[in-house]
């Protein structure tokens, strides 16, 4: 953290030394501007001085003067998306231009390591097609770029970070988030725009340590004193990610936030979907554009060993889709079949293409009104038990049901609550139900599916999302451990 924090001084002398205006965090070369609208510009100066801004697309100047500290802010109107760079003139009376900008879609993406992990993969989990993504990268010079946040801590609120927007190429975008690097491909093919991405991740941070202090003093679990703080595992640490890595980038001008963070809270699953939302409510506010569109991404089949957390990760994804229901302007997308058997004990699939274009299909549906791109999983309904059988009702907004063999995910219990997998799963064509049994049961009470840490399903729907994982009864605590 201290090293990090040394880069920061480092990086402000060197502008200093450039130019008397300080530009923002996110103001710099390579930038995407969100289209058609006041995007904001910003920065710090003199205190008492007077700012202006010209961008070339409109030859227009704005003019707003430093506030006592030397801070200032003002909007600039942004044309239509184009692939067509730009630049935008700074002067406090010593000019300077930023080169290379471009208009279009702007999005942050944020959580844990699901959402950090880069093309690159990790040590020991690799992207599947990562480096294939990496080769051709150069192509989307025009249409993607992107800007990490470096990981950093802090128990003061930064306002500036190490960072700069970069041009994809097989040197820059290894480090890219291989989610977020699919979404803003496809957004960019279909929409015809650039897209950036601001990647505010963290590996292993729970919802907590993306919170700021006013909502965590309301924690009684949460301890905001350093001498508790700094014995804990790094990415455990509640609000220093807050303070040095997203408070610094929330003056920019976003379309939306997506979103991939809930493994670090399987333990404490009761408390998540009231925290996640109460952690957005505070993020719109402090972006301060309203209701900015939230989508999430269902945390994925993993066998956790911590005592703490064994059998608690479907607990978890009923809080995730609680959270989304709390949440206006938001939603999420189930990634229940993106796992394979060997990745039973990898927390990091290796399939981010197919999420990003999950969560991409999401946006353009929800967002930019896109409808052919479809959106929305199959989801329980409703379940009745005839003849030794759970039959369930399913609710499948996109031409019902895409499978009717070899389907995997289902369980039953009898009244012990002791879950079996079912061998018999088929659909009942005239009342489109699911009929559920199995051998080991002649009278089901419950009936789930995919509901353990790692159970991983084959129910699609007529647009091939997976069926969401469910169970139709109440029980808190899984007995059959």
């Amino acid at each position: 953290m201290k090293k990090s924090l040394t880069a920061i001084a480092s990086l402000i002398l060197a502008l200093s030394a450039t130019a008397k205006v300080i530009p923002g965090a996110l103001i710099s070369d390579n930038m995407v501007l969100q289209q058609l609208t006041d995007a904001r510009i910003y920065g710090k100066a003199d205190p008492g001085s007077e700012i202006t801004v010209t961008p070339s697309w409109n030859n227009k100047t704005y003019t707003t003067h430093t506030d006592r500290t030397g801070e200032w802010c003002l909007a600039v109107e942004t044309p239509a998306g184009s692939f067509t760079p730009y630049s935008i003139t700074i002067s406090d009376g010593d000019p300077f231009t930023l080169q290379n900008v471009l208009v279009g879609e702007v999005w942050l993406a944020s959580g844990q390591s699901n959402m950090q992990m880069p093309l690159k993969g990790f040590p020991g989990c690799c992207i599947e097609g990562g480096y294939d993504e990496i080769v051709k990268s150069r192509q989307y010079a025009d249409k993607v770029r992107f800007l990490t946040v470096p990981l950093t801590q802090s128990y003061e609120l930064l306002d500036t970070i190490n960072a700069k927007w970069t041009v994809p190429s097989p040197e820059t975008s290894p480090e890219y988030s291989a989610l977020a690097w699919n979404y803003a491909k496809q957004m960019s093919d279909v929409l015809e725009v650039p897209v950036g991405i601001v990647s505010a991740a963290y590996g292993g941070a729970k919802v907590e340590s993306w919170s700021p202090r006013e909502l965590l003093v309301n924690y009684t679990d949460v301890s905001l004193d350093p001498k508790d703080i700094e014995p804990m595992v790094h990415y455990h640490r509640p609000m220093l990610m807050y303070n040095a890595m997203f408070n610094p980038i929330k003056n920019y001008t976003y379309k939306g936030i997506i979103w991939y963070q809930g493994c670090s809270n399987v333990a404490s699953y009761s408390t998540y979907s009231d925290r996640l939302a109460a952690m957005v409510k505070q993020w719109r506010e402090d972006i301060g554009l309203g209701d900015i569109a939230f989508y999430a991404v269902e945390i994925a089949p993993y066998q956790y060993g911590d005592p703490s957390e064994i059998g608690r990760s479907p607990f978890l994804r009923e809080a995730q889709w609680k959270a989304v229901e709390m949440i206006p302007n938001s939603d999420m997308i189930s990634i229940n079949d993106l796992v394979k058997p060997y990745e039973r004990f990898n927390i990091h699939p290796a399939d981010k293409t197919t999420a990003g274009h999950r969560l991409c299909d999401l946006a353009l549906n929800k967002t930019y009104g896109k409808k052919q791109f479809l959106a929305g999983s199959p989801k329980y309904k409703s379940h009745r038990f005839l003849d030794g059988a759970a039959w369930v009702a399913i609710d499948s907004p996109n031409d019902g049901i895409c499978r009717n063999y070899d389907i995997q995910g289902f369980e039953v219990a009898g009244p012990d609550k002791v879950f079996h997998p079912a061998d018999s799963v088929w659909l009942h064509w005239q009342t489109n139900e699911m009929v559920v049994s199995s051998k080991a049961v002649p009278n089901p009470v419950a009936v789930r599916y995919g509901f353990r840490d790692f159970l991983p399903g084959t129910l699609h729907g007529g647009n091939y999302l997976p069926l969401i994982p469910f169970r139709s009864d109440d029980w808190d605590i899984p007995t059959d451990k």
